[in-house]
């Protein structure tokens, strides 16, 4: 029998000590991978080429108030600014309360929310129909596949913020990298229907001439607006989309301190069944000895038992939780939240490598101790 062998019978001998140990890890390091994937969503993610070059200004006060239609022009005008258009956030209802229902709504300006967005796609003809029509819209392929919508079909919304029902035609069905669940219709339907927000937007989305230029100009639209009676701030897409995640409170510390909560008790469990099996095998280590097992022999031995055990663990673990991924972002109400997340091969990665880590470090204690035990009184144990 070779030594592989001989550490994984070892590892398994127990079967349902074992197995519970196995499922105990694996439900650990699902929740550890699951908090990853989020937080690499959040914070690691890539932009796109586009994302980078892109910038939104909103009221400096809050998201909620809005911003003077003239601000549009006066961000143009600004050096290192190739596109700007105007959005609000409608947050209407389409149907019902039902999560399956729930999508974005925002009114923008058809003549130049594509330059901005560039990454979007749709056939020339359906822009040039959305262009064309007041009370048109333009959705999310994925989001027309879902509710099986086709070009010239009626959307009916109804208006929650505004004392608006929106009665939108399809008119264009776009195609994004990532899932948006977003419909987008014409600013002037809004400001015909509510004179309040005539000649206003909720914020502008700006395109730059690179990447490079994205902190210049931020900094130039803030301090055009600095001394009115709305002040702006400006940012990148990507802190802009931070700033909302921030409204749900401090998720980095919430999502680093259930990690290592998950960390610690997966380092209880593991180390509790090495010192019990360890314990248990006090004269088999004396045996090995006589054999002319090596303290360094004893020891690798066992810690490659719990290594092993942890990952098995940790491969379910980390398995079952790339599923749930993918089910939840495809489930009605997640989508919006999670469209795109998915558990990549790094992060699989790292919470084997922790699984790794924590069998190694509870074991070693008791496999230390253990191959140290002297042949004689390792013999005469009785347990």
């Amino acid at each position: 029998m070779t030594l592989a062998r001989f550490v994984q019978k070892n590892a398994f001998r127990n079967k349902r000590r074992t197995s519970l140990t196995v499922l105990s890890i694996a439900f650990s390091l699902l929740l550890l991978t699951l908090m990853m994937t989020i937080w690499h969503a959040f914070y690691m993610s890539e932009d796109s080429a586009q994302s980078a070059q892109r910038l939104i200004t909103r009221n400096k006060v809050s998201l909620v108030f809005f911003l003077p239609g003239y601000y549009r022009e006066k961000i143009r005008s600004i050096p290192g600014v190739t596109h700007v258009v105007n959005e609000s956030w409608f947050g209407g209802q389409y149907k019902d309360q039902k999560p399956e229902n729930m999508f974005m709504q925002f009114a923008t300006d058809p003549q130049e929310f594509f330059d901005v967005y560039k990454e979007l796609s749709i056939p020339p003809d359906q822009l040039e129909a959305w262009q064309k029509d007041r009370a048109g819209c333009v959705v999310d392929s994925d989001l027309a596949k879902k509710h099986d919508w086709k070009i010239g079909d009626r959307v009916y919304i109804k208006g929650l913020i505004f004392p608006l029902n929106l009665d939108l035609t399809i008119r264009g069905i776009f195609t994004a990298p990532r899932p948006t669940e977003s419909i987008y219709f014409n600013s002037a339907y809004l400001d015909e229907g509510y004179a309040p927000v005539k000649g206003r937007a909720g914020f502008f989305a700006m395109l730059a001439d690179s990447p490079q230029d994205v902190p210049r100009v931020a900094k130039a639209v803030d301090e055009e607006f600095h001394n009115v009676e709305r002040p702006t701030k400006t940012e990148s897409e990507h802190a802009f989309q931070l700033g909302w995640i921030a409204m749900m409170g401090n998720v980095k510390a919430f999502i680093l301190s259930i990690c290592l909560a998950v960390v610690f008790a997966i380092l209880l469990v593991s180390a509790n069944t090495m010192a019990m099996s360890i314990r248990e095998r006090t004269r088999e280590v004396a045996v090995l000895k006589t054999l002319g097992f090596t303290q360094g022999r004893v020891l690798g031995l066992f810690v490659s038992e719990a290594v092993i055990v942890a990952l098995a663990g940790g491969v379910i673990g980390t398995l079952v939780a790339a599923g749930l991924i993918r089910l939840a972002s495809r489930a009605p109400g997640l989508e919006i939240f999670l469209a795109g997340m998915r558990v990549t091969g790094p992060t699989m990665a790292v919470a084997l490598l922790v699984a790794a880590t924590v069998g190694v470090v509870s074991a070693f204690i008791p496999a230390y101790h253990a191959s140290r035990c002297n042949i004689v009184e390792g013999l005469r144990h009785i347990g």
